[in-house]
């Protein structure tokens, strides 16, 4: 059997495979990209600057750089962040946690996707991740993010799989979630098979916080943000839905 880690040491330090399975998955990063650009110019139609907190291997951020004049990135998987540099080499990309990190100034437009928030152990870190977001916020600045599941939508011991060819490597990947107390406990398993390279499998763990929609309006709220939860108006998009909120004027 295949090494099983904790995610954060499985797919999110194989930047160039997590893209090849996303890709071949057919993820609409560019889709998902317009929804947030709507929202943010519903609410300040002005914008001029961007940060992609999460931001992967860049797959949204290239879409938002069309948009802004100024964008940026961060994430803590220093691997996924060496690939969205290969992309990308002229924008600011950064590798950080949320709950700390200090890029030096402010944005007028935050994007926080794919539920990397819930990636954090739990809400008080949440609260504390969603701090960070605010200080980076220009007044009237819009923030998006999108949560995990919330607890009444959270679906237990769930499977998923699928089977991507993409320049030449055939990965299969199938999971199963499982509710574990607060959090989504998703076990993900890869097999990654190429003419030269043989064949190789490994799995990791993904685990999510479930977080009440309360406490996230809390939090956005004691960050001098107001926020509300909206559903895509794309049908299959966003399945948790997303927060949509704008840093309150100082």
């Amino acid at each position: 059997m295949g090494e099983q880690v904790d995610s954060l040491e499985g797919i999110f330090r194989q930047g160039d495979l997590y893209d090849d399975v996303y890709r071949g998955r057919g993820k609409d990063y560019r889709a998902e990209a317009d929804v947030v650009l709507d929202l943010v110019r519903e609410h300040n139609p002005g914008a001029k600057s961007l940060l992609d907190v999460g931001c992967g291997t860049g797959s949204h951020l290239s879409r938002f750089r069309e948009e802004f004049d100024h964008v940026e990135g961060i994430d803590l998987a220093a691997d996924m962040v060496r690939v969205a540099r290969a992309k990308m080499p002229d924008v600011g990309l950064h590798v950080g946690d949320m709950r700390d990190f200090d890029l030096g100034r402010r944005f007028d437009a935050i994007a926080c996707l794919f539920s990397v928030i819930a990636y954090l152990p739990g809400a008080a870190d949440i609260e504390v991740a969603i701090g960070r977001l605010a200080a980076h916020l220009e007044p009237g600045g819009v923030v998006v993010v999108e949560p995990w599941y919330f607890p009444e939508t959270a679906v237990d011991r769930h499977v998923m799989s699928d089977v991507a060819q993409v320049d030449g490597r055939t990965i299969a990947r199938v999971s199963r979630g499982e509710r574990v107390g607060d959090s989504h406990h998703i076990e993900a398993h890869y097999v990654v098979a190429h003419p030269e390279e043989g064949i190789r499998h490994f799995a990791d763990v993904h685990v999510l916080a479930v977080v009440a929609r309360e406490r996230y309006e809390k939090a956005f709220a004691a960050a001098g943000i107001s926020a509300r939860h909206v559903q895509s108006p794309r049908p299959g998009l966003y399945g948790p839905g997303l927060f949509v909120g704008v840093r309150q004027e100082q």
